[in-house]
C-alpha cells in the first residue's frame, strides 16, 4: 500500500554516481549531444539519453533503493531518465505533477534529479509548501485503492495551467544546494521548479520513481 507521505517526502542520496560512472556519463551524453545537435526549445523539454547512460543511471538507483525504501518503502523502480540542459537565463517555474491516476500501476510517487553540472552562479532547485487547500482537489483514497484510505491528491499545475495560479499563493522556499554527485528525491505531490540561470550551465537528470 503506498502512503501519502511518501508522495510528500524529500530523501537525499550523496554519491549517488562514483566519479568514474560521472566521467563515463558525460561522455556518452557530450557524444550523442554532438552527434544529434540538440538543443532544447524551451527550459523543461527533456531529452532522452541513449541506452549506455540509461544503464549508467539504472545501475546507480538499484544500490540506491535500500536508502530510498527508509522513505519511499512503495518504490520498486524508475522510468527511463530525461536529460534537461539549461543556460543563463534559463528557469523552471514552480509546477506541481501529482500522481495522476491513482488506480494506475504502476504509480509514481517520487520525482529523482541527478545534477550532472551546477551552474556557476542561480540555477538552485527548490521545493514550495502550501497551507492553502486550493492545491488539492476532491479526490480521496477509498478502501480498495492502492493508497492507504483517506489519501488526498493534489492537482496537477503547470506554469500555464490548472486551477490555481501557484505564484499567486503565501507559500514557503527551501532552496537546495546539495553536494556535487548528490541525487534529490523529491514527492511527486511537491511543487517544485529551478530558479534563474544566472552564469554557466545547469546539466539534469530527472525520472520518475515507480511503486
Amino acid at each position: 500500500m503506498i502512503h501519502m507521505t511518501e508522495t510528500l517526502a524529500v530523501q537525499t542520496i550523496e554519491g549517488f554516481l562514483t566519479g568514474e560512472e560521472t566521467a563515463q556519463l558525460i561522455k556518452v551524453l557530450d557524444e550523442h549531444l554532438a552527434a544529434t545537435g540538440w538543443i532544447p526549445a524551451r527550459p523543461s523539454e527533456g531529452m532522452t539519453p541513449p541506452e549506455p547512460a540509461q544503464a549508467i543511471l539504472d545501475s546507480a538507483m538499484r544500490r540506491a533503493l535500500p536508502v530510498l525504501h527508509r522513505v519511499f518503502p512503495s518504490a520498486t523502480g524508475t522510468d527511463p531518465w530525461l536529460y534537461h540542459d539549461l543556460k543563463p537565463g534559463d528557469k523552471i517555474r514552480p509546477h506541481v505533477h501529482g500522481v495522476g491516476d491513482p488506480q494506475a500501476r504502476p504509480q509514481r510517487i517520487a520525482r529523482v534529479a541527478f545534477n550532472l553540472q551546477d551552474a556557476e552562479s542561480g540555477g538552485e532547485f527548490y521545493l514550495d509548501t502550501y497551507a492553502d487547500d486550493s492545491l488539492w482537489n476532491d479526490v480521496t483514497a477509498t478502501v480498495g485503492s492502492d493508497y492507504a484510505p483517506g489519501t488526498r491528491f493534489v492537482h496537477e499545475i503547470t506554469a500555464r495551467s490548472g486551477p490555481v495560479n501557484l505564484s499567486d499563493i503565501a507559500h514557503t522556499r527551501w532552496t537546495c544546494t546539495p553536494p556535487p554527485g548528490t541525487t534529490v528525491v523529491y514527492g511527486t505531490q511537491l511543487v517544485h521548479g529551478v530558479l534563474p540561470v544566472a552564469q554557466g550551465r545547469v546539466r539534469k537528470l530527472i525520472t520518475n520513481l515507480l511503486a
